[in-house]
């Protein structure tokens, strides 16, 4: 009779130990946690008209040619006091449900207008005869014009700066990949949208005017995204995503003279890796 018992009280306990739920995972819910990356990235740009206002000539440079300026792989990525010459990525976030976070962070392109390319230029440049620039006087109609240094050298090079907040959603798809414990490796699947400002330090050489050599709020950007998380260990990821987006820039410093200003509106189409960490406080 005491055998019996306690087998049936040992085939109790094991019935409920098998009928316990697991522990919840970690990963399994995301409200409340904030998360923080940094990485690189390459820039494509969409050819752009670019039109130069000032005290004596007033032209549009047009279907201009830019690239950006690629680090490859270096160590100023991780160098504190030389982060900002890669093309790098920065962003914080919090996620307000399991699957919507929002962010802001700052996108450090960069964008060359491709030198010595020929380009047709309208409009009209009429500087006085004591300044250099002035060589290149006389009206111009869709003219073919060689974009020497003398004429034109143009770059935001200091940084195409696009500041600017997102709203992403978050899915979970390591089930696809037969991945069951996600503590362990997770996958993420995310896009969104973003808007925000652009604040660049332009790097012009305009008819061998003196440049601007400041930062300034030159415009705005809008962007959309999609990319792939890898979580490792609750708090580590990769994250590696693809965003396109527009920007309209109407008031770039170009020179000294507060008079001088240039306009320009684009597509741009970036290729982002950064690294991270997402945690609770």
């Amino acid at each position: 009779m005491g055998v019996l018992t306690f087998f049936c009280a040992f085939s109790q306990y094991t019935f409920a130990q098998e009928l316990a739920p697991s522990p919840e995972k970690y990963t399994a819910h995301n409200k409340g946690k904030f998360f923080i990356y940094w990485g690189g990235n390459r820039e494509s740009y969409t050819k752009s008209d670019i039109t130069f206002k000032g005290d004596g000539y007033n032209f549009t440079v047009n279907d201009v040619k830019a690239h950006d300026k690629p680090k490859g792989y270096h160590l100023d990525y991780v160098n504190p006091a030389r982060m900002t010459i890669p093309q790098t990525n920065l962003r914080i976030g919090y996620f307000i449900s399991d699957h919507y976070n929002v962010s802001i962070g700052v996108d450090h392109m960069k964008y060359v207008m491709t030198q010595g390319q020929v380009a047709n230029v309208t409009g009209e440049i009429n500087l006085p005869a004591s300044e250099a620039g002035a060589v290149h006087n006389g009206t111009y109609n869709n003219t073919p014009t060689v974009m020497s240094e003398d004429f034109l050298k143009f770059e935001h090079t200091d940084g195409l700066n696009y500041v600017h907040a997102q709203i992403n959603r978050v899915d979970d798809i390591s089930k696809l990949f037969r991945i069951w414990d996600t503590d362990k490796i997770q996958i993420n699947l995310t896009e969104g949208i973003g808007g925000g400002l652009l604040y660049p330090k332009t790097n012009a050489t305009l008819l061998s005017k003196k440049r601007h050599d400041d930062f300034h709020v030159s415009g705005y950007g809008v962007s959309a995204q999609v990319g792939l998380n890898v979580t490792f260990f609750k708090h580590f990821f990769i994250q590696g995503e693809l965003k396109g987006g527009y920007i309209d820039m109407q008031d770039i410093k170009t020179t000294s003279s507060n008079a001088d200003s240039a306009s320009q509106h684009f597509g741009f189409f970036q290729r982002i890796i950064t690294v991270g960490g997402i945690f609770k406080l």
